[in-house]
């Protein structure tokens, strides 16, 4: 049966969040607030669970969910080959609106679907979200939203369109918890030879190269003579194109950016991020 929790009274917080890791652990999915919207969640080592979480959206294996961690060491357990800049914006802006999408550990046992080997991660600035995350540990998170519908900023609009499909429904409040309503986390791609912004969003090109100057903007190609860029973003699949399938906030809101859990994105691993 499907229960909602009211996280803002901390009685029931905690009794939501032990029935959301229950149900996580039965391969079911959960809603929970997020830093940007709200998000649909399940375990990212289950495919079971992540096809039932694409299904509830009504989305296909082509736009995989990001997966979001509790802290950034978890970053080398789940992704392989992280380049020092990429270590840089996480240690800058996680927890926080950054996405990097990454080379996937290739002995993990997981299938979040057609991701070309690639895995959008981020560590949301939520504290709900980051206490259900370290009970749980990572989740395949998308935007808690029906493809093609507004994604969610209270848990009751969800439910609106997700109903009976998720087991637990955490309230947090009305999403964002701070700055304009409707634009999703910035997604970098770093699994090229330079890092590639392939979504705006909260955090801006300009912050990003006060970290690593040499971030290439959106739609910005190396100068000749520089090396090409590769990797999903590059190629027009993989992780890149799921970061839109979440990035459906973004797109509503006029942005020309691919999305991860927020917006829904469109691209493999960070298709659908919140």
């Amino acid at each position: 049966m499907t229960t909602t929790y009211d996280c803002t009274i901390d009685d029931e917080r905690a009794r939501g969040l032990e029935h959301a890791q229950r149900a996580i652990s039965e391969k079911k999915c959960v809603v929970l607030p997020t830093d940007t919207v709200y998000g649909i969640g399940a375990d990212a080592f289950s495919p079971q669970a992540v096809t039932m979480l694409l299904v509830s959206k009504g989305r296909s294996r082509t736009m995989p969910p990001p997966v979001l961690i509790p802290r950034i060491n978890a970053l080398d357990g789940l992704a392989t080959d992280v380049s020092a800049d990429a270590r840089k914006l996480a240690e800058a802006f996680w927890p926080g609106g950054l996405t990097l999408i990454l080379h996937a550990q290739p002995s993990l046992d997981w299938d979040l679907g057609e991701t070309k080997g690639t895995v959008a991660l981020r560590m949301p600035a939520d504290d709900v979200a980051l206490e259900l995350l370290t009970l749980t540990g990572p989740l395949a998170v998308s935007s808690a939203n029906r493809t093609g519908q507004a994604p969610a900023q209270t848990a009751a609009a969800a439910r609106d369109q997700l109903a009976e499909s998720v087991e637990v429904y955490l309230e947090g409040g009305p999403r964002p918890l701070a700055g304009e309503a409707g634009v999703p986390s910035t997604i970098v791609d770093a699994t090229g030879p330079r890092l590639r912004v392939v979504r705006n969003g909260a955090v801006s090109l300009d912050e990003l190269r006060a970290h690593v100057p040499d971030v290439l903007g959106l739609g910005e190609i190396p100068m000749a003579g520089e090396e090409p860029v590769t990797g999903p973003a590059a190629a027009g699949n993989g992780a890149a194109e799921d970061a839109t399938d979440d990035a459906g906030r973004a797109a509503s809101s006029g942005s020309s950016a691919v999305t991860g859990i927020e917006a829904e994105p469109a691209g493999p691993a960070g298709n659908q991020q919140p």
